[in-house]
C-alpha cells in the first residue's frame, strides 16, 4: 500500500504530472485546449481553487488549494478523464500519465508566491518562449486585469503578489532561480519551514479523521490513477480488461471481480464504468444488478 498523501481542506499544493516515459501527451493545441476546459468542469465540480497552472507538451504544474478536501478525488477525474480522451483521439492502449501525480504541500505567504512565479515561469524556463507572458497555455495573463478569471482564483493570487509592478519585478527575479526550496519529509514533500510542518502533520493527522472520512485515505493512497489498477489487474489475471469473454465461466467471474475493483475502490460511477472493457454501453440498471450479484458471489 502506497504512502497516503499529507493534505486537508484549505492545503495549498504545487502538483506536476508527466506523459508515461516523457511523452508529449499534449503535443497539440487542441489537446491543450482539451485539458483547460477539464481542468475547469472539474475544479467546479470537486470544489477545488485553481491558482495557477502551466501545460507544456509532456507534462503540467498546478497550484492549487484543497478547498473542499476532495484533492485525490478531483485529480483522479482529471488525469483519467483526458487519459480516456488521449486514447481515443490519438489511439494505443496503456497508462498516459507517468505514475502518481507529484503533490508539494506549500506553506502560505512567501513559499506560495515561490511557487506560483515556479509554475508561470516554466514555459520561459523550458525555452518555449522568450516572454514568458507570450505562452497561452499557462495562467500568467489572468493576473491584474480588473476581470475575475473564469478558471483560476486571480483576486486570491493578486493578494499573494500585491501589485502588477511588484509581479513583473518578481517574474524577472526568479526567472533566474531554478530549484523550489523543497523539503522531503516522512509525509513527503513540503514547501514551508518546520513550524508549518508540525502544524500540517496536526492538521492532517489520520489517526483523527473520523470513520466518513477513513475511506479518503483509500482514495489517498492511489485510485487517483485508477488506470494503475487496471493495469495491475490485467497483469495478475493475464487478461485485458478489453478482452474479457463473458461467454465463459472464467470471464463472468473476471467481470465481477472488476466491477467490484472499480466501484469499491477506484469510487467510479456508473457512467464512467460503462466506458471500460466487458460494461461498455450496457444500462446503469443492469451495471447496478451486476454489482450486487458480484458483491454477493466474490
Amino acid at each position: 500500500m502506497r504512502r497516503a498523501r499529507l493534505t486537508y481542506k484549505g492545503a495549498l499544493h504545487h502538483i506536476m504530472s508527466r506523459g508515461i516515459n516523457g511523452e508529449k501527451i499534449f503535443f497539440t493545441d487542441n489537446l491543450k485546449k482539451i485539458f483547460v476546459r477539464l481542468l475547469d468542469e472539474k475544479s467546479k465540480k470537486y470544489k477545488i481553487g485553481i491558482l495557477a497552472y502551466s501545460i507544456l507538451d509532456n507534462h503540467y504544474h498546478l497550484i492549487m488549494e484543497n478547498t473542499s478536501g476532495n484533492l485525490s478525488r478531483f485529480m483522479r477525474d482529471l488525469n483519467g478523464e483526458f487519459g480516456m480522451i488521449y486514447r481515443k483521439i490519438v489511439g494505443g492502449k496503456g497508462y498516459v500519465f507517468q505514475g502518481r501525480y507529484k503533490s508539494t504541500l506549500i506553506q502560505r505567504e512567501e513559499y506560495l508566491q515561490i511557487g506560483i512565479l515556479y509554475v508561470l515561469l516554466n514555459a520561459l524556463k523550458a525555452g518555449v518562449v522568450k516572454n514568458p507572458f507570450d505562452y497561452k497555455w499557462c495562467s500568467i495573463n489572468e493576473y491584474f486585469t480588473g476581470k475575475e478569471s473564469k478558471i483560476v482564483n486571480n483576486r486570491f493570487v493578486e493578494k499573494v503578489l500585491h501589485d502588477r509592478e511588484n509581479f513583473i519585478a518578481l517574474l524577472k527575479t526568479y526567472s533566474k532561480i531554478d530549484d523550489l526550496p523543497i523539503r522531503k519529509t516522512r509525509m513527503g514533500e513540503i514547501m514551508g519551514n518546520e513550524k508549518f510542518e508540525a502544524e500540517a502533520y496536526q492538521i492532517g493527522d489520520r489517526r483523527k479523521l473520523d470513520e466518513h472520512n477513513s475511506q479518503m485515505r483509500i482514495d489517498d493512497n492511489g485510485t487517483e490513477d485508477f488506470w494503475y489498477l487496471i493495469r495491475k489487474f490485467e497483469k495478475e489475471t493475464g487478461t485485458k480488461v478489453d478482452e474479457i469473454d463473458i461467454k465463459t465461466q472464467t470471464g463472468k467471474i473476471l467481470r465481477a471481480k472488476l466491477i467490484i475493483l472499480l466501484r469499491d475502490i477506484c469510487g467510479l460511477k456508473y457512467s464512467e464504468i460503462n466506458q471500460i472493457g466487458p460494461f461498455k454501453n450496457l444500462k446503469y440498471s443492469y451495471l447496478g444488478r451486476l454489482y450486487k450479484i458480484a458483491k454477493a458471489k466474490v
